[in-house]
C-alpha cells in the first residue's frame, strides 16, 4: 500500500516534458539571435571604422605630397602657411574643392580655379585634417540643396550680413589691398555653406550662434533663386548696382543725345 502511493506521487505528466523542451528551445534560440545581432553590429562598426581609417591614411599621403611644404608634415603650420589643426573637414572641402588650394602663386588672396583633386581625394584630405582636431564638418545635403529654405527670409539675411561685400545680387565686389569678394553666381550650395562656417580669406565666420543652420539654408535658397532667375529688366550690367547703371546712361544715353544734336546741326547747315 505504501509503495503504490509513492509511485503515484513520483510519476511525471507527459506535458511537463514537452514544456521543458519548448522552454529550452526558446531560451537557446533567443540567446543565439541576441548573439548574432550583436556580432553583426560589431562587424558593421568595425567595417565603418576600417573604411574611415583607410580614408584618413589616404588623406595623410595626399597631404604629405601636396600640402606639407606650406602647412608642415603634421599640419602644424609654417612661415608659408597656417596650422590646419582644428579647422575641420568643411574648411578643407571648401579650399580644395574650389581649387583655391593648393595655391598657384602667392597673392593677396587665393583665387578660385579648377580643382586639382577628385571628389574622393578631397574627401580623404578632409577626413585626415578632421582627424587632427575638432572643427566644422561638411554640411548635409538637406541644408545645401537650395530647395528647402525660405528665399524671402534668405534675401533679408543676405542683405544684412553679406551684401556690403558681395553685392545684393551676389555679384561680388572689390575690397582693399587687391582683395575682393567673389561672385556667387556659380558657387555650389555646399561651398556657400562651408564659406559661412569657416570664414575664408577676409570673410567673417558665421557660426551657428550668428546664423543658425536653417538661416544659412535660407540664404542658399535665395542665392539659388537669383542664379536661376535672370534680371526681368533685360541686360543686368553685371548686377553691379546703380553706379554701373548710371555710368551706362551717362556714356551711352547722353552720348547718343550729343551725337544726335551734332548730326541735326550739321544737317541744317
Amino acid at each position: 500500500m505504501f509503495n503504490r502511493t509513492k509511485s503515484k506521487k513520483g510519476r511525471r505528466s507527459p506535458m511537463a516534458t514537452v514544456s521543458l523542451i519548448v522552454v529550452g528551445l526558446m531560451t537557446t534560440g533567443g540567446a543565439y539571435a541576441l548573439f548574432s545581432s550583436t556580432a553583426n553590429a560589431d562587424d558593421s562598426t568595425t567595417t565603418v571604422a576600417a573604411t574611415s581609417q583607410s580614408k584618413v591614411n589616404e588623406g595623410q599621403k595626399l597631404f604629405a605630397s601636396n600640402c606639407a611644404t606650406c602647412h608642415g608634415l603634421s599640419a602644424q603650420g609654417t612661415s608659408e602657411g597656417p596650422s590646419l589643426i582644428g579647422v575641420g573637414a568643411a574648411s578643407v572641402d571648401f579650399q580644395v574643392g574650389t581649387g583655391r588650394m593648393p595655391m598657384a602663386a602667392q597673392g593677396p588672396q587665393a583665387e578660385e580655379k579648377p580643382a586639382q583633386f577628385t571628389d574622393e581625394q578631397v574627401d580623404a584630405l578632409a577626413e585626415y585634417v578632421a582627424s587632427l582636431g575638432p572643427g566644422p564638418a561638411v554640411p548635409s545635403t538637406e541644408l545645401t540643396n537650395g530647395e528647402d529654405g525660405d528665399a524671402a527670409e534668405g534675401a533679408e539675411l543676405f542683405r544684412i550680413n553679406c551684401a556690403m561685400c558681395h553685392n545684393v545680387a551676389g555679384a561680388g565686389g572689390a575690397l582693399t589691398e587687391g582683395k575682393y569678394a567673389p561672385n556667387l553666381s556659380t558657387v555650389s550650395g555646399k561651398h556657400i555653406y562651408e564659406a559661412m562656417q569657416t570664414g575664408p580669406q577676409n570673410m567673417p565666420v558665421f557660426n551657428d550662434l550668428n546664423l543658425t543652420p536653417e538661416q544659412k539654408a535660407d540664404i542658399i535658397t535665395y542665392l539659388k533663386y537669383v542664379q536661376d532667375n535672370k534680371s526681368p529688366g533685360g541686360f543686368a550690367l553685371g548686377s553691379l548696382g546703380p553706379v554701373a547703371e548710371g555710368l551706362f546712361i551717362w556714356i551711352f544715353g547722353l552720348g547718343a543725345v550729343v551725337a544726335m544734336t551734332v548730326w541735326l546741326t550739321a544737317k541744317s547747315n
